[in-house]
């Protein structure tokens, strides 16, 4: 269906590329809010992305899925804005703790509100690199292979980005539930 829009917007159909941005304006926000965690940012970087998806429309070749050619413009525009602000990742992981014993219980009983609003939390701790990997991979539920396409990656490097991902995700939460626990005591 999405393939009649394009060849129509080629065609001289402006009004057609507005079914795309419905579409995909939502996961083209989520996916620069994860690199760059700032929503002002994010959504000027979905902007500039739907330009260029409009301006190189005709380039598109259909061989992949026009999400993830969409998204591969967002990425590339959100590490492009990042570099540009020279931004420089922080860690606030210490990379000698491999110790997760200390791991409050109670995330499981959690409901979906709270959980949603952790795991969001912790997002934007990470680094872009790995929140965006974390994102694609189980909130989007994207093969390693489509993560590749996506971003641009070698296979190796987004498994090694989605094991360093988790650990420092199970870091964070850990140490963001313990000190809640603390305040909450």
């Amino acid at each position: 269906m999405e393939e009649a829009y394009i060849k129509r917007v080629i065609g001289g159909d402006a009004e057609a590329f507005r079914f795309l941005i419905r579409k995909y304006q939502h996961m083209a926000f989520t996916v620069a809010m994860s690199v760059v965690k700032d929503e002002y940012t994010a959504e000027e970087i979905t902007q500039e992305a739907f330009i260029k998806a409009f301006e190189n429309l005709s380039k598109f070749r259909f061989q992949s899925k026009f999400s993830t050619w969409l998204y591969r413009i967002v990425v590339n525009l959100a590490f492009r804005q990042l570099k540009k602000l020279k931004r420089q990742e922080e860690s606030y992981f210490s990379t000698t703790n491999d110790n997760f014993s200390d791991e409050p219980d109670g995330f499981d009983s959690l409901n979906k509100t709270d959980r949603t609003y952790y795991i969001n939390r912790v997002l934007n701790i990470l680094s872009p690199k790995e929140s965006l990997a974390l994102r694609l991979f189980y909130l989007d539920e994207n093969s390693v292979e489509k993560v590749n396409e996506i971003t641009g990656w070698s296979a190796s490097n987004t498994k090694v980005i989605l094991h360093r991902a988790r650990k420092n995700f199970y870091s964070a939460l850990s140490e963001l539930l313990q000190k809640e626990v603390k305040t909450i005591l």
